[in-house]
């Protein structure tokens, strides 16, 4: 893999643990040579993960709609910063420039960005894995979920194993490197879109 980006919050939630975790992620990411493609603000865990990366003479690449730059979050010391209009551009471009996918804990934002990554892997349109970092268990509710969602006959099994969890960054990353995508797409392929 040679980038991989990171959706998650745009503060640092109630535990310090969030940030430690974010910063060791974005200098483990430049430690291995794996391009840091993020949302391209500076505060929260965004800005955490981006320097972890940046003080490990990390690449940076920050995908940014136009409207929060002007809000003042954009980080001034990356890479790259990309500047879109829409927050769709921002996935479709952060999809673009990655190999991979990894969410730290965030809110409705993080969210959005994973379920719609999943969603274009159950589809067919990639193949990349998609891993959550589960600092603290902050993900365990949400995958309970899921696995209730196969239960109950509403996600299939192979779909729900395109999501890898683990709470350590080494065991993610090696789950991600050795990732095969199931042969199976639900409905469509790249090719029909």
């Amino acid at each position: 893999m040679n980038s991989i980006t990171i959706f998650c919050g745009s503060s640092f939630g109630s535990s310090d643990n969030f940030r430690i975790q974010a910063i060791e992620l974005g200098k483990q990411l430049a430690k291995q040579k794996i391009k840091l493609v993020y949302g391209g603000a500076k505060v929260g865990l965004m800005g955490a993960v981006a320097d972890g990366a940046l003080n490990e003479n990390g690449v940076v690449i920050g995908v940014l709609p136009e409207f929060l730059m002007k809000k003042e979050v954009a980080h001034e010391g990356l890479t790259e910063l990309i500047l879109v209009d829409t927050m769709l551009e921002r996935k479709t471009k952060m999809n673009d420039l990655c190999d991979g996918v990894i969410a730290l804990p965030g809110g409705f934002g993080t969210l959005d960005e994973l379920f719609e990554m999943l969603t274009w892997g159950q589809l067919g349109l990639h193949k990349k894995p998609i891993g959550i970092l589960n600092v603290d268990g902050f993900y365990d509710h949400l995958i309970n979920l899921l696995d209730n969602m196969v239960d109950k006959e509403l996600l299939k099994k192979a779909n729900r194993d395109l999501l890898l969890v683990s709470d350590n960054i080494e065991d993610l990353l090696t789950k991600m490197k050795h990732y095969e995508a199931p042969k199976v797409t639900k409905w469509i392929s790249k090719e029909h879109t």
